[in-house]
């Protein structure tokens, strides 16, 4: 039997134990890595129906509020 993870659920995971960790101990570097690793996820997350659908959702509710 052979499993596959896609990068953005491989990627989700990541940044959720990296944000677990306590903020008092992280550095700069850390923190950038953190966030360069989010903004990938976002673009890796943006391309998919997912990602579009979310999108119209934001839409609709920005839309709402104006």
């Amino acid at each position: 039997m052979q499993y596959t993870i896609s990068a953005s659920a491989f990627l989700a995971i990541i940044i959720v134990i990296r944000l677990r960790r306590r903020t008092q101990s992280r550095s700069r570097n850390d923190e950038l890595v953190t966030v360069l690793s989010a903004v990938t996820l976002g673009v890796l997350i943006a391309a998919t129906p997912l990602g579009r659908s979310i999108h119209q959702l934001v839409d609709a509710v920005v839309r709402a509020l104006q």
